[in-house]
């Protein structure tokens, strides 16, 4: 009595592993099918930003009234960002006395500023 029992939650057991992998796979599969559809979506993005940016810079005084206003929103984007480039902090060089002297190798005399020879690899010493 107590065997049977055992094998039918067996049986259950099995058999819950069983649905529970078969959803696991249609879930890898749905994911595998979501990328696949946003990786053709950023394609289909880039090759219309290329043919929008081919059409404004081929018709750039001819260009309609339609699209006169998203022209104009990309060209002042273009000028914020080179403006906000431009304001980047300038990073400073370091000091001399900062940078480590060039060393020779003892091995092949190559010269280096690193803890190892670039050329034979061997430890520059101190």
């Amino acid at each position: 009595m107590a065997f049977d029992f055992l094998n039918d939650l067996g049986k259950k057991a099995q058999a819950v592993a069983a649905v529970a992998a078969d959803k696991a796979k249609d879930a890898a599969e749905l994911a595998r099918i979501n990328m696949s559809i946003a990786s053709e979506q950023r394609e289909i993005d880039k090759n219309f930003r290329a043919i929008g940016e081919w059409y404004v810079s081929e018709f750039s005084g001819e260009i309609p009234p339609a699209v006169k206003d998203l022209v104009d929103a990309v060209s002042a984007s273009k000028a914020k960002i080179a403006e906000l480039e431009a304001s980047k902090p300038v990073k400073e060089e370091a000091s001399e006395t900062a940078q480590p002297a060039n060393k020779a190798c003892p091995i092949c005399g190559t010269s280096s500023d690193s803890k190892f020879c670039p050329q034979c690899g061997a430890p520059m010493g101190e």
